[in-house]
């Protein structure tokens, strides 16, 4: 796992020091990669490449990057893991007439160049079972080519700042280059302030975009245009899966899940450096560490943070599931002054307003496995892949009962619902509520009577999700609020959930918890591994009906069965719950004057981003708790909060103090649990 950085210009736009330039970009994301730094430039080609190494395979110097392939035409670095390199270096191996290559150390980097110079990149990337993003320069057709993995495991961004293609593993590094602009794109505000993140292609800045998942851009030395082509379509996957699903029973369909989820938990515990993984107790974590457990003649190194509030800790569950396991299981209870401390550090670490608050626990768990381990394993995907969220069964009734409802009679019923909500209470909203569900709020309320009069599924979908559900009126000279580029067309399968998953993988699994998990594991330069998204797995499970998906009203029915045979289904089968910190609770409190002050109505004014009346209001509704309007206010906050950080006005030409600010190899106090005991 590293940070990779670099340009490409034309050679008279290079500036007078191209390679200190090129060492600033890199230095930037010291973090990523603490073990090592390298650099490789051909200035007359006007190519510079930089890289931080995270020492994972291969720890010799013969894994280092930039990294020439062995006949010199391509030249590589390289952020992530493939995890198949042994397969491939075997198949490279077994070439006949003395064509098989010499290898010098055995890390996966000399097999993807190996892979380079006998299929080509493109035709090599298909081969690739990893999480990646690189770029390689092919010296001999002048070329730079940057590619990420199919789910977009690992973050790459690229734009350009005059004559010059900038790109890194984030932002900071674009940034540490002297003719980078940082202008703030009003449209990604718009988007993030709907979702929470900002989703591909868009970043915060102007020109500068992330490079979608399962996507190669190529780019010529001397042209200005780039070529972006589509090297897998998950689009495609998940067309011919509903077209062609599984014939075979459930037990069947269960017994091949598990190879593959065993293979490529398998793969993926591959490593040069101490392997662990994080465990919540939930049914994708618990299932990761057991089939871990199951291939491993020592007991695995697990890890878990807990909280003393009331209906946020699954530090039990996960202490009980390591117990039967027999684990060497880490636990961490954190104190809200401890969590809170972390929320400074977030603008440096994301580098972009991030508004999904789970960023917190998930730093938080990062930086206590990292002292004892290298690499850590998740459950993340889970959720996406088998229909495991509560939303999908609510949002799909809601969407069956709206689409029986005539088209002609949604827009008065919206209104009818409208003028509910705006009853501060009085008799006309009570009588509503009591003609509602029992946990009906007025925030649904709201939320329904946004979607009602709407017919196209993507967007009751983003309607019921989105934060704010009048951006327009808080956006002040911003745009439009608008659907991501990603929630494109989509056969209409005749069932919702599974279009909610869908547009999920495509959007919400890489923008958010990808880049959530990427961002607070390299933050600590921890490497974190995701087995459910193997791309076999990921096919697989694209095969399958959704009755082996959702069933009973539950999520991960055919997960369960899995881990049924290695956990006891008392220790898992209990109500799900979210990776979350009381951040509502906080903003009452600990949190209030720090809020208060990033939402003065002055310094709303004197920015220009968001206009004070509407935020005021859910403040002031939040604070007297006759509403819960965490999501929509920790979105302005964070934008805020980054915006106050002001590293993205600089174009920092050095690194200072070597990104202190953001690695933390520190962690609260924790408790160890021997394996197999109840000794604490």
């Amino acid at each position: 796992m590293c940070g990779i950085t670099g340009f490409l210009a034309r050679p008279a736009g290079l500036g007078l020091e191209p390679l200190a330039c090129l060492t600033d970009m890199t230095r930037t994301l010291k973090h990523r990669g603490p073990d090592s730094e390298g650099t490789w430039a051909d200035l007359d080609a006007g190519i510079a490449l930089g890289h931080r190494r995270l020492s994972i395979l291969d720890l010799s110097s013969s894994g280092s990057q930039p990294m020439v392939s062995a006949s010199g035409r391509y030249v590589i670095v390289f952020n992530g893991e493939i995890y198949n390199f042994l397969e491939l270096r075997e198949l490279l191996e077994a070439a006949p007439g003395g064509a098989a290559p010499k290898f010098q150390g055995h890390s996966d980097t000399e097999v993807m160049l190996a892979c380079f110079e006998r299929w080509g990149v493109y035709n090599s990337v298909t081969r690739f079972n990893g999480m990646f993003a690189f770029a390689v320069w092919d010296r001999l057709e002048r070329t730079l080519y940057l590619a990420r993995d199919p789910l977009g495991e690992k973050p790459l961004y690229y734009g350009w700042a005059q004559r010059t293609l900038l790109f890194g593993s984030e932002l900071k590094a674009l940034r540490a280059h002297p003719t980078f602009t940082a202008e703030i794109d009003r449209d990604a505000l718009t988007l993030f302030l709907e979702y929470g993140y900002i989703p591909v292609p868009h970043s915060i800045y102007k020109n500068v975009s992330k490079l979608p998942p399962a996507s190669i851009l190529t780019v010529k030395a001397g042209s200005l245009s780039t070529e972006i082509s589509c090297y897998w379509s998950f689009k495609d996957v998940a067309e011919q899966g509903c077209a062609k699903q599984f014939a075979g029973t459930s037990e069947e369909a269960a017994s091949q899940l598990e190879f593959l989820l065993t293979d490529a938990t398998k793969l993926r515990m591959i490593a040069d450096v101490q392997v662990g993984a994080f465990l919540s107790g939930g049914v994708d974590s618990s299932l990761i560490v057991a089939l871990m457990q199951s291939q491993s003649s020592k007991s695995v190194k697990t890890f878990t943070i807990g909280f003393h509030e009331r209906g946020y800790n699954e530090a039990e569950a996960a202490k009980a599931v390591a117990r039967h396991l027999q684990t060497d299981h880490t636990e961490c209870y954190v104190t809200p002054a401890e969590a809170m401390a972390v929320i400074p550090k977030l603008p440096v670490l994301y580098d972009e307003p991030f508004a999904d608050s789970s960023q917190i626990p998930t730093y938080l768990v990062s930086a206590l496995a990292r002292r004892d381990v290298t690499v850590s394993l998740s459950g993340d995907g889970g959720d996406e892949l088998f229909g495991g969220y509560n939303n999908y069964l609510r949002v799909s009734r809601i969407y069956r009962r709206l689409s029986s409802i005539p088209g002609f009679l949604r827009p008065p019923l919206a209104s009818a619902l409208k003028a509910i909500t705006r009853d501060k209470p009085g008799r006309l909203l009570r009588a509503g509520l009591s003609l509602m569900p029992k946990r009906i709020s007025v925030h649904k309320l709201r939320r329904l009577a946004a979607v009602a009069p709407l017919t196209d599924p993507a967007a009751v979908y983003a309607g019921l999700h989105s934060q704010w559900q009048n951006s327009s009126a808080v956006l002040g000279k911003c745009g439009e609020p608008a659907l991501p580029a990603n929630y494109g067309e989509w056969q209409r399968r005749r069932d919702f959930i599974h279009y909610m998953m869908f547009l999920d993988t495509m959007g919400y699994l890489p923008d958010d918890i990808l880049a959530k998990v990427d961002r607070a594991s390299m933050g600590v330069s921890l490497e974190s591994r995701i087995p459910i998204l193997d791309r076999r797995v990921v096919e697989f499970a694209w095969k399958l009906p959704l009755t082996m998906k959702v069933r009973d009203g539950r999520g991960k029915w055919i997960l369960r069965q899995i881990l049924y045979k290695h956990v006891p289904r008392t220790l898992v089968d209990r109500p799900k719950s979210g990776f979350a910190i009381p951040v509502g609770q906080w903003l009452r409190g600990p949190l209030r004057e720090w809020a208060e002050e990033l939402l003065d109505q002055k310094r709303l004014e004197r920015e220009g981003y968001f206009e004070y009346e509407p935020i005021r209001e859910k403040w002031m509704e939040h604070l007297s708790e006759t509403q819960d309007h965490t999501s929509a206010l920790w979105s302005v906050l964070m934008f805020q909060a980054w915006l106050e950080d002001g590293s993205h006005r600089l174009a920092r030409a050095h690194c200072e103090q070597n990104n202190d600010d953001t690695v933390v190899h520190s962690a609260p106090r924790k408790t160890r649990v021997r394996a197999g005991s109840g000794w604490r």
